[in-house]
C-alpha cells in the first residue's frame, strides 16, 4: 500500500481545494511545492502589520453562491469593493469606465451625452476590426482608448496595440451609470487576516515539503502516491517535447512609505506608455488598515523566461493549437489530473479555480 493517496504539485487554490475535499474524505495527501511557502500566488507577506499581497493584488469577487459560501467557511471577508483609478499623466479617471469617468474626460453630466459622444468616436472604424487598436475604438472611442486603454495594454503585452490580436479584448466594462465598483458580481471582499488564514485551513492534515521540485524527483514522488494533482506547467511536465507555451511574467518592486496614506486607494493604473510600470498597489487599503506607515507595489509586466514565474497564458491561437497538443497528452494519463492556470493553460480568477477543483474532486473522490 502506498504512503499516500494523492501528491499534490504546487500549493494554490486548486491543489488546497482538492485536498481538503479530499482530507474530508479521510485521503492522505502530500503537497510538493517548489517555493518556500504555500499558497501559491495568493500568499501574502506580513510588513509593518500590513497583508502585503507578495505576487499582485487578489480581490476576490464570485457570483456563484456555493463558492462564496466555501471560502467563508474558511475565513470572514469583508466588504472591500474594488474600485481602481486610472493616471495617465497626472490626469485621474474613475475605473471601470463609467459617468464619472466620461465626466471627467468629455466635461459631460448625462448618459446621453456619453453615449453620442462615444457613437462618435467610434465611427472612425469602419468594418470588421483587424487588431486590437481597432477593437477597443470600436467599443470605447478614440479618447478612452488613447487616454486608458493603449499605453497600459501595450506596457502589459509588450507590444503595439496595433499589433496584437483583436479578440484579446472583446469587451471591455462601459457603464452608463456613476458606479465605480470594477466587478459586476453578487459577492467581493478580501479575507479578514489576509488570504494565508484560508490557505492554513485548506491544507491542514496534509504533509508538505516545500522548496521541492517535483520535476527533478518525479519517479520518487510518482512511487509514493495513487495519483497526482499537477497543477505547475503542462508544457514543462511533458519536457517541453512540442515546445514552450507563452506566458508573460511580472516584476514586483515593494516597498515601505513612510506615510500612512500613500494613494488613497488600494490600486492605482498607470496608462501612459512612458511609465513603466503598469499600476501601484497599496495594501493596506485592502483591509482598511490605519498603521502608521504603509507598504506599495509597482508591477512591472515583463516577458516570460524558463526560470521566471508565468503569470498570465498568452491565449493567441498559435499558443491555443499548441497547448490542444499537449492536452492530447493529458488525456491518455490515467494516473495524473492537470488543473489550475498552469495546468490547464487558462486565465482563471480565483472563484473558478474553486469551482473547477470542487467539480474534479466531485468527480475523482
Amino acid at each position: 500500500m502506498k504512503k499516500y493517496d494523492y501528491v499534490l504539485v504546487g500549493s494554490g487554490l486548486y491543489s488546497g481545494v482538492f485536498a481538503y475535499l479530499a482530507r474530508q474524505k479521510g485521503k492522505r495527501c502530500l503537497v510538493v511545492e517548489k517555493r518556500d511557502h504555500i499558497g501559491g500566488n495568493i500568499y501574502c507577506q506580513d510588513m509593518e502589520g500590513i497583508h502585503v499581497h507578495k505576487y499582485g493584488a487578489h480581490i476576490f469577487h464570485t457570483s456563484n453562491k456555493k463558492v462564496w459560501e466555501f471560502v467563508n467557511s474558511l475565513a470572514e471577508f469583508n466588504r472591500y469593493t474594488n474600485s481602481p483609478v486610472a493616471n495617465y499623466k497626472g490626469e485621474m479617471y474613475n475605473m471601470p469606465f463609467n459617468m464619472n469617468t466620461f465626466s471627467k474626460m468629455w466635461n459631460i453630466s448625462t448618459p446621453q451625452e456619453a453615449k453620442a459622444k462615444i457613437e462618435e468616436q467610434k465611427a472612425s472604424v469602419q468594418g470588421e476590426p483587424r487588431n486590437l487598436e481597432e477593437q477597443a475604438i470600436g467599443l470605447v472611442g478614440q479618447d478612452i482608448y488613447e487616454k486608458l486603454v493603449k499605453g497600459y495594454t501595450e506596457k502589459q503585452w509588450g507590444r503595439d496595440c496595433k499589433d496584437l490580436p483583436a479578440f484579446i479584448i472583446r469587451r471591455l466594462p462601459v457603464r452608463f451609470t456613476y458606479d465605480n465598483n470594477y466587478f459586476n458580481d453578487l459577492y467581493q471582499g478580501i479575507p479578514i487576516g489576509g488570504y494565508n488564514v484560508i490557505v492554513e485551513k485548506l491544507f491542514e492534515g496534509c504533509d508538505i515539503e516545500t522548496g521541492s521540485d517535483y520535476l527533478e524527483k518525479k519517479d520518487y514522488y510518482d512511487a509514493m502516491a495513487d495519483k497526482v494533482i499537477y497543477t505547475g506547467m503542462i508544457d514543462a511536465y511533458y519536457g517541453y517535447c512540442y515546445g514552450k507555451l507563452e506566458y508573460r511574467s511580472l516584476r514586483f518592486e515593494t516597498e515601505v512609505v513612510d506615510t500612512d496614506n500613500y494613494q488613497g486607494v488600494a490600486v492605482v493604473n498607470y496608462t501612459d506608455r512612458e511609465t513603466p510600470y503598469t499600476r501601484i498597489i497599496e495594501h493596506k487599503h485592502f483591509e482598511f488598515g490605519t498603521q502608521p506607515k504603509s507598504v506599495i507595489t509597482r508591477e512591472y509586466p515583463v516577458t516570460w523566461e524558463e526560470g521566471m514565474e508565468p503569470y498570465y497564458p498568452v491565449n493567441d491561437e498559435k499558443n491555443q493549437s499548441l497547448y490542444r497538443r499537449y492536452e492530447e497528452l493529458a488525456a491518455k494519463e490515467d494516473k495524473i489530473i492537470f488543473g489550475g492556470r498552469l495546468g490547464e493553460y487558462k486565465y482563471y480568477d480565483m472563484d473558478k479555480v474553486i469551482e473547477s477543483a470542487m467539480n474534479m474532486a466531485e468527480k475523482e473522490l
